[in-house]
C-alpha cells in the first residue's frame, strides 16, 4: 500500500513510498512542480511517516509522534518559506462552517501558518517582539477550534471571523516575499540539536525565493546535513535554483493533474462539489478576485502610458508605439471595469487600485497584481514589436516594487506611487533625453 495514497494524481509519492520502503531515501530532496500540486501535503506526511514509533507508519497510526504531527505540533519538523495561507484558511473556514467535522481540517489550516513562527527561526529577531502576542493568541485559538465544533452556529460564525482576521494580519506582517540568510543559518542551527524522537524534518517551501546570501548557507547545509535529519525543498520554478543546489538534492516531480483528478481532492477535502482546480477553488475564497486585479493592473498602466504621452508632447501621430499600444490594449479593460479612462493624478489612481484591492491587505496579492501589470506589458510589447529597453525598464521598476514590498514591507500605496513616478521618468528619459 502506498503510504501517500492521500494524495491524488501523483507519480512522484509512489517513487517516494518505494525509496522509504526500501530505505534508500536521499536525505537531502526536491519536490517541484506547480502550486497546489500536492508539495506541501507530501512533505509534512513524509516527515509523519519518517517519525512514526510504531514503525510501519500507518495513515491511522495512534503513536504519539504521528498524533502530533497531524497537529502540526511535533518538535521535529520546522517548515518556512514565503507562501500565501489566507485563501487555504478561509476555505477551510468555509468547510468548517458546512460541516463541523471538517474542525480539524481548519484547524491544520492555521497551524500551517504557525509553523512560520517557531521561536528557533526568529531567535533574537527584534521584529518578532511585535507578533508574538499575536502568534500566541491564534496557537490557542488553533486549539479550540476542535471544541468550537460543539457550539451554536452563530458562535462557531463570529469565532471562525475572528480568527480568519488575526491570521490575515499575521501573515500580512510576518511573512516576507524571500528567505533570509538569517531563517537559513538558524534552521541549520536547529538541525545540529538532537531529535525528541527517531529524526528531525526540515522543510523550505518556494526555495527558489532565497536571497544570494540564503543560497550559499543553505549549501553548506545540504554538504553536510546532520545524520538524522531530513530536509525538503519546494519550488514551482527548479531552473531558478543553483546548480549546485540541484546536484545535492534528490528530485521528486510532481506535475498538474487532469481536472478529474483536481475536482475529486476539492470534493475530499474540502467537501465542495464544485468542478474547479485546486488553486482557483483556493482562490475563489480571497476577498478580491484575480479578475478585479487584472483590471487594476491595466488601470494602473493605461494611466502611467496617458500620464507619459502628455508629458512627452509629442503629436499624436510621433507618440511611440509601445505606448500607443500599451494605452490601446488596457484601456478597454479598465472602462469595461468601470474603473473609468485613465486620469494624469497619480494619487486618484493609487487610492482607485488600492480601495479596490482591499489595500493589499491579503498577502500576495499585490505580487499578483504586479504579475498582471508585467503581463499587460508583454501583450502590448508584442503589438508594438518596440524597443527592448522599454521592456526591461519595466521589468526592472516593476521588481523594485515587489520588493520594496514583499521585503523590506514598505506600504504598497507608496510602492505604487514611486513605481508610476519612475516609470514616466525613465520613458521619458528612453525617448526625449532633452526634455527631462
Amino acid at each position: 500500500m502506498n503510504k501517500f495514497e492521500m494524495i491524488r494524481g501523483q507519480k512522484a509519492t509512489e517513487q517516494l513510498a518505494s525509496d522509504v520502503e526500501k530505505n534508500v531515501l536521499a536525505r537531502s530532496i526536491l519536490f517541484s512542480g506547480p502550486a497546489c500540486s500536492g508539495k506541501g501535503t507530501t512533505a509534512l506526511e513524509l516527515a509523519r511517516v519518517l517519525s512514526c514509533e510504531a514503525g510501519g507508519a500507518d495513515a491511522q497510526c495512534a503513536c504519539q509522534s504521528c498524533a502530533q504531527h497531524r497537529l502540526l505540533a511535533n518538535p521535529d519538523l520546522l517548515a518556512f518559506g514565503p507562501k500565501p495561507f489566507s485563501a487555504e484558511i478561509a476555505a477551510t473556514a468555509a468547510a468548517f462552517t458546512r460541516d463541523t467535522t471538517k474542525a480539524p481540517l481548519f484547524a491544520r489550516a492555521v497551524k500551517k501558518l504557525l509553523l512560520r513562527f517557531a521561536s528557533a527561526l526568529w531567535e533574537d529577531e527584534p521584529k518578532f517582539g511585535k507578533l508574538s502576542d499575536m502568534v500566541a493568541d491564534l496557537e490557542a485559538s488553533s486549539k479550540e477550534i476542535v471544541e468550537l465544533a460543539t457550539q451554536d452556529a452563530k458562535k462557531i460564525e463570529k469565532r471562525i471571523a475572528a480568527i480568519l482576521k488575526d491570521t490575515i494580519k499575521l501573515e500580512s506582517e510576518g511573512i516576507t516575499d524571500t528567505i533570509a540568510i538569517a531563517q537559513i543559518r538558524r534552521a541549520a542551527a536547529w538541525t545540529h540539536f538532537a531529535p525528541s524522537g527517531r529524526r528531525k524534518f526540515l522543510l523550505i517551501e518556494n526555495a527558489d525565493l532565497m536571497q544570494e546570501g540564503a543560497r550559499n548557507s543553505l549549501l553548506k547545509l545540504l554538504e553536510e546535513p546532520p545524520s538524522a535529519v531530513h530536509i525538503v525543498l519546494t519550488t514551482e520554478h527548479e531552473q531558478a535554483l543553483l546548480p549546485t543546489i540541484l546536484s545535492r538534492v534528490r528530485p521528486y516531480r510532481f506535475n498538474k493533474r487532469p481536472p478529474e483528478t483536481e475536482a475529486s481532492v476539492v470534493h475530499e477535502v474540502f467537501g465542495d462539489s464544485v468542478k474547479q482546480n485546486v488553486g482557483v477553488y483556493l482562490d475563489s475564497f480571497l476577498p478580491v478576485s484575480a479578475d478585479t486585479l487584472r483590471d487594476l493592473a491595466a488601470y494602473f498602466a493605461a494611466s502611467v502610458a496617458m500620464n507619459t504621452v502628455v508629458r512627452l508632447k509629442r503629436p499624436a501621430l510621433e507618440q511611440p508605439a509601445e505606448l500607443v499600444a500599451l494605452g490601446r490594449h488596457t484601456t478597454p479593460i479598465a472602462e469595461r471595469a468601470g474603473l473609468g479612462r485613465p486620469v494624469l493624478n497619480r494619487q486618484v489612481v493609487i487610492a482607485k487600485i488600492t480601495t479596490g484591492a482591499k489595500n493589499f491587505e491579503i498577502r500576495g496579492l499585490f505580487q499578483r497584481f504586479l504579475r498582471e501589470l508585467l503581463s499587460f506589458i508583454g501583450e502590448s510589447f508584442k503589438e508594438s514589436r518596440g524597443s527592448p529597453a522599454y521592456l526591461d525598464l519595466w521589468q526592472q521598476a516593476v521588481s523594485t516594487a515587489g520588493v520594496a514590498v514583499g521585503s523590506y514591507n514598505q506600504k504598497p500605496s507608496a510602492a505604487l506611487d514611486r513605481l508610476g513616478a519612475e516609470l514616466s521618468l525613465h520613458m521619458l528619459e528612453l525617448w526625449h533625453p532633452a526634455g527631462v
